[in-house]
């Protein structure tokens, strides 16, 4: 009977617990397309700095199913209705993930970038 109690404890620790804290990607930078410009005069001006934030529920242990920050980015150059020499620069994705009802996780990422425009 011991043996079954602590194999209920162990099955029990195993699905409430997650591996979000555990992550080190929380921390790093995603973004994979970096470009380096350097830049001898300011020839650019700020347009605006555009934001979004996408969310996604799903089972514990069985991790988001969608890519959130692709989504994010995506939905970031949409919103951003780039024009001619306009251009995305400091995105900032930011994750957070919180337990909902025991079972369930909720994955949030926040993005934000400011759109520049070179002048002519």
């Amino acid at each position: 009977m011991k043996k079954l109690a602590l194999l209920a404890v162990v099955v029990l620790t195993t699905l409430m617990t997650s591996c979000v804290g555990l992550s080190s990607h929380m921390s790093a930078n995603l973004n994979q397309n970096q470009t380096s410009v350097v830049l001898s005069q300011k020839n650019f001006h700020i347009v605006k700095t555009v934001s979004t934030e996408v969310s996604d529920h799903y089972f514990l242990g069985l991790g988001g199913m969608r890519n959130l920050e692709r989504v994010a980015i995506a939905d970031l150059t949409k919103k951003a209705y780039l024009t001619g020499s306009q251009a995305l620069v400091n995105i900032t994705v930011k994750e957070s993930a919180a337990i909902k009802f025991l079972i369930f996780q909720e994955r949030s990422i926040y993005a934000e970038a400011t759109v520049i425009e070179f002048d002519k």
